[in-house]
């Protein structure tokens, strides 16, 4: 039995944390660095789906579809100009170049490049870090069969155990780092396709509403178009025996 002793300090956590890497050998550096690129670009993905479908920006899209069932050019544009998500920047370009499935593709288009941006990464990371897990098991392993097969008559059990242990701790992380990158991965999937299916319904609306063309150039978009139905030019009556 160890007495304990006073003196003697418990680790830190700083301590502990670097004891578990080592433990698990050379694969948990590259699984620390996926781990931190993971929790960065989920944060940031984070504060980017919050500005676009949190509860400010839903209730804007929603007058956005009020507007545009109504016909309101000036009201959609004067919604457009107080905010700055992907539904009004896709309502500005059907608002001045008319809502064409033409220009609707090219709005929704440039709109999914920043709603899928670090997307790749983070399915990569989900992928590679099981990989990696896998790898340090396979070290560990090869470790142990060495000791055991060197030809000792007598092994350290504590030796053949470091190389078990590492298998199990390189397995252990790589799985933690793979799932905390699965659930921020589907939860902005989730969202994205929730974006996407709003801006469908609000096109929809837009090209039954505003037409697909657009505005005469220029004129604003505040403008209602005057057709030529509408117009009427009053002609000078004609002097008696003057010909036409």
């Amino acid at each position: 039995m160890i007495a304990y002793s006073p003196d003697c300090e418990a680790p830190t956590m700083f301590e502990h944390f670097f004891s578990i890497l080592h433990k698990g050998g050379l694969v948990m550096w590259p699984l620390l660095a996926l781990s931190l690129v993971s929790v960065t670009l989920s944060f940031e993905r984070g504060l980017y789906w919050i500005r676009q479908n949190g509860p400010a920006s839903k209730r804007g899209f929603v007058k956005l579809m009020e507007a545009f069932r109504r016909g309101d050019r000036s009201h959609v544009e004067a919604l457009c100009e107080t905010s700055d998500t992907v539904y009004s920047r896709v309502a500005l370009s059907l608002l001045h170049d008319g809502a064409s499935d033409a220009v609707a593709v090219g709005a929704v288009e440039a709109e999914r490049i920043h709603m899928d941006r670090f997307m790749a990464t983070l399915s990569t990371i989900i992928t590679a870090a099981p990989m990696l897990g896998i790898l340090g098991t396979v070290t560990g392993i090869i470790t142990s069969f060495d000791l055991l097969s060197g030809g000792q008559a007598m092994v350290d059990p504590r030796a053949v155990s470091g190389g078990i242990s590492e298998a199990l701790v390189a397995t252990a992380s790589g799985l933690v780092v793979a799932l905390i990158s699965l659930f921020p991965f589907m939860g902005y999937g989730a969202q994205r396709e929730n974006t996407l299916g709003r801006l469908e319904t609000m096109i929809a609306v837009a090209q039954l509403t505003l037409g697909a063309t657009p505005p005469p150039r220029g004129m604003s978009p505040r403008e209602k178009p005057v057709t030529d139905t509408t117009r009427q030019v009053e002609q000078p009556p004609r002097e008696v025996g003057v010909p036409g």
